[in-house]
């Protein structure tokens, strides 16, 4: 990209240059006049990069509907034969159309929220959804689009697939498996033809950490956040961005067990008293079991007397059935 903006700094200093000096004008000022409009176009292009494509093309359509306006309104004052007849009508004209066409675009992009277009709105579940680390080496949010929980754009920034990398490349093991498994999920992830997997090369200039990056990214982008880390979910529910945590959905889709029901566990290990047991279910929540202390490796009924919900999880607390 470097090198293309500097391409297009020098055709456009040489093409004003070379027109300037055919006008008989003073080639100086030609080469100015054409490195600043180069300028402003990649000033231009650097600006587009922060903005959704929602954004882009609301601004392009009220440019468009304010250029027209300004055709139109030309189109009158030339019938005008005061108008017709004064030297500088084509300068008025120009003026109007940059000041309307100006005018549709901001126009546009400030009420883009209002637009209504089938092609953009979709609901709640054609929001685009960005993905962290965490919960692409968890794994589980391949299953859960698999099974057509999450619809709409599923978004990997950049910087978290360099993260990726990094941890896939790292010396420690444990973490290079990890790393390779978050690799292995999105590959997964982009071989489906049902999910749409962008990868988005938008790096928030000024932030040097990922979750104020991810933040940002969400801003930008008009999306929500999925993630398994706490402190990122409070750092954007601060922020006003939306929130996807998969361990508060593993949690809400946990079986419900009440106190008085009667359900089956395998005693695996001893409790911190000395007269407990405990087991767990099929989806990891603890079963602690009052008498099952000498019923270590059977399976036994027990009769639930208490739930206790953490932030962590569930735990269950019952008796040895009589």
């Amino acid at each position: 990209m470097i090198i293309i903006r500097m391409v297009l700094l020098a055709l456009f200093s040489l093409a004003g240059y070379y027109f300037f000096r055919s006008q008989g004008w003073y080639p100086v000022v030609g080469l100015g006049v054409g490195f600043g409009i180069a300028s402003a176009i990649i000033l231009g292009e650097i600006k587009l990069q922060g903005r959704s494509g929602r954004e882009i093309l609301a601004g392009v359509l009220g440019l468009i509907l304010g250029l027209i306006v300004a055709m139109l309104l030309g189109w009158f004052l030339l019938q005008i034969p005061a108008v017709n007849e004064y030297q500088y009508r084509y300068f008025v004209i120009i003026v109007i159309a940059l000041v309307l066409g100006y005018m549709g675009a901001v126009v546009g992009i400030r009420k883009r929220g209002e637009l209504r277009l089938a092609s953009w709105h979709h609901g709640e579940d054609g929001i685009p959804k960005v993905l962290d680390t965490s919960v692409i080496i968890d794994g589980r949010i391949a299953d859960i689009c698999e099974s057509h929980f999450i619809e709409g754009k599923i978004i990997i920034p950049k910087f978290v697939l360099d993260e990726l990398q990094q941890i896939a490349d790292s010396a420690d093991p444990i973490k290079r498996n990890r790393g390779r498994r978050g690799l292995d999920v999105l590959r997964r992830m982009q071989l489906r033809k049902d999910l749409v997997v962008i990868i988005d090369d938008y790096d928030p200039p000024g932030e040097t950490e990922v979750d104020a990056k991810l933040v940002r990214l969400a801003r930008q982008r008009h999306a929500k956040i999925i993630t398994n880390d706490f402190n990122l979910n409070k750092v954007a529910q601060l922020h006003g961005i939306r929130v996807l945590n998969v361990n508060e959905l593993a949690n809400a889709l946990k079986p419900v067990v009440l106190p008085g029901e009667e359900i089956s566990v395998r005693i695996m290990k001893r409790g911190k008293e000395p007269d407990q047991g405990v087991g767990y279910l099929d989806d990891g929540t603890m079963v602690v079991v009052e008498g099952g202390s000498q019923l270590l490796n059977r399976n036994v009924s027990v009769v639930i007397t208490s739930v206790l919900q953490t932030a962590v999880g569930r735990m269950i607390f019952s008796k040895v059935k009589a």
